[in-house]
């Protein structure tokens, strides 16, 4: 973010945007606050500053935003800023053009790392590696394991499974099937017998937890993790079972408290899913769960005592704006002038008292408002009159019959005025014909006209 700073790209309100688009586009993996680049990151941008280095320049970015700037300001037009990048000399279109039959796809997605004796391929369903030999050996690459964690021997290893097949630690005593440590696309775990084209059931797999690698795993500690979930005992209370297990998020323990009730809570540092007892899970389960706003609570930085009214406490926290004091839902910013050092208990319950009362004042402005439309709504409804509600629903259908009435007389209005703009540009005379007239409409009549016979 500093580089970025330092460059003129973007904005800080735009960092968290940057940082997400590469961690969703998997060009990076972020953990413990840190940005480590992909395999895919690295193919990419050899790509990018291969072929199209000019759009990858950091000067380049920052020119861009800087016309951006002036289109927002009115200081440039953005339609023939669009048009020269894109369909200009230099622009998007003819680069991608001229260059596109010179990119050759098996190279662009190879990538050559220094003191690796192999190479890293991108493929579709991730990065794998490829010896020179003929045939060649392809083997997938764990998800997780980016170019800075990536060394020849566990490319070894990883041919060697490839080859050899999995390490087989030895058999399971009840069953007599082979147990294995393999390495698999979201890191390593054992498995409980071989697969088979013909069965549609997959052997039992069970990863390794966080932090334990493939040559630690011995044969006793294999089929420990094989034969998870444990059962630990009983809940003295409930009765329901207790057990030990691993999960997504490591491992924990459950208590089920009814049949489709469960309760969990995750072992600390020093605990060992394949060692805990039935004491220890009790012990954790007794323990407050802890969730996401009991994890983000901060301790405070003065505790003044407790509030005379409820007997709850007064403290002292830092924000993000800056200190304030807290008293239940309560909080209140300190004044200018006021320290830490300073600030009393009397002080801290005049700025709640303070706080509390401007939130009651808007609360109370809130409810007149709220109360006086409902008045002016409600037409006669709060009137003191026992029928006031009649009156009002009687009121309410007198409006409607009104409303009804004065719609009708509008539609005769209309019809009437039209029929005498009809009449005002034309007449009817007794022969049929329509003859113009400019003067006041009226409705005539034409007159019958008789014939007599002659003789």
């Amino acid at each position: 973010m500093k580089a970025l700073e330092s460059e003129g790209i973007g904005r800080p309100s735009t960092y968290a945007s940057f940082i997400g688009t590469i961690v969703d586009r998997n060009y990076a993996v972020l953990s413990n606050n840190s940005l480590t680049p992909t395999f895919t990151a690295f193919a990419v941008t050899s790509l990018l500053e291969k072929h199209f280095p000019d759009l990858v320049d950091t000067r380049f970015t920052a020119r861009m935003e800087q016309t951006l700037d002036d289109i927002s300001n009115g200081e440039a037009e953005w339609l023939p800023y669009l048009e020269q990048f894109y369909n200009g000399e230099e622009g998007l279109s003819g680069q991608v053009k001229h260059r596109e039959d010179a990119i050759d796809p098996t190279e662009a997605r190879t990538l050559e790392l220094e003191d690796l004796k192999v190479k890293v391929r991108i493929g579709r369903y991730g990065a794998y590696v490829e010896t020179g030999e003929d045939p060649a050996i392809k083997a997938s690459l764990p998800r997780d394991l980016t170019p800075a964690d990536l060394t020849n021997e566990q490319i070894d290893r990883i041919l060697k499974e490839k080859i050899e097949g999995p390490d087989q630690l030895g058999e399971d005593p009840e069953t007599k099937q082979p147990i294995y440590v393999r390495q698999g696309p979201y890191g390593p775990y054992v498995q409980l017998g071989d697969e088979t084209e013909d069965s549609k059931k997959k052997p039992k797999r069970v990863s390794l937890p966080k932090g334990v690698s493939s040559e630690e795993v011995s044969l006793e500690y294999a089929l420990g993790l094989l034969s998870l979930p444990r059962l630990l005992g009983t809940h003295p209370e409930t009765g329901g079972k207790i057990q030990a297990n691993l999960g997504r998020f490591g491992p924990f323990v459950a208590h089920a408290i009814a049949p489709k009730e469960q309760e969990f809570r995750s072992l600390k540092k020093e605990d060992d899913v394949l060692t805990i007892d039935l004491e220890r899970a009790l012990a954790l389960l007794a323990e407050p769960k802890r969730g996401r706003a009991a994890s983000r609570t901060k301790p405070p930085l003065k505790e003044l005592g407790l509030h005379p009214e409820d007997q709850e406490p007064v403290n002292v926290y830092q924000g993000p704006y800056g200190i304030y004091v807290k008293h239940g839902k309560v909080n209140a910013g300190l004044p200018e002038g006021e320290t830490i050092d300073t600030l009393t208990l009397e002080t801290a319950l005049s700025l709640l008292s303070a706080k509390a009362g401007s939130k009651g004042k808007k609360s109370t402005a809130k409810s007149t408002a709220k109360s006086t439309a409902k008045a002016d709504d409600s037409d006669g409804a709060n009137s003191t009159d026992p029928k006031g509600s009649k009156a009002a629903g009687s009121t309410r259908k007198t409006a409607k019959a009104s409303t009804a009435t004065a719609t009708k007389s509008t539609k005769t209005t209309k019809t009437t005025s039209t029929k005498a703009k009809t009449a005002s540009e034309s007449e009817t005379n007794g022969s049929g014909k329509i003859t113009p007239t400019s003067g006041t409409a009226k409705k005539t009549t034409p007159k019958k006209t008789t014939t007599k016979k002659t003789p």
